[in-house]
């Protein structure tokens, strides 16, 4: 392997290793948050959807997320799966 390949290998690992999505940053979370807060913990979210002023925001992947329900700009509820 050379020594390109074995650096741009670490810094995969880094990143992951980087995650938001995890137990530390999900016990962060309390109803009332702004989205704005939400993201400044979390990042930008995987993905979002939603209609009439509701909308569910996701971090993560099928093995560990984060998942968001908004009232408008603020946290009704949230739940995680997988987190470590």
């Amino acid at each position: 392997m050379s020594l390109s390949h074995f650096v741009l290998l670490s810094c995969c690992v880094l990143l992951a290793a980087c995650s938001k999505v995890n137990q530390e940053n999900y016990a962060k979370l309390k109803p009332g948050m702004t989205k704005t807060e939400v993201e400044g913990l979390l990042g930008g979210p995987s993905e979002c959807s939603g209609a009439l002023g509701i909308s569910s925001c996701t971090w993560g992947d099928d093995n560990s997320f984060i998942s968001v329900q908004y009232a408008g700009d603020q946290v009704l509820m949230f739940s995680g799966k997988g987190l470590k």
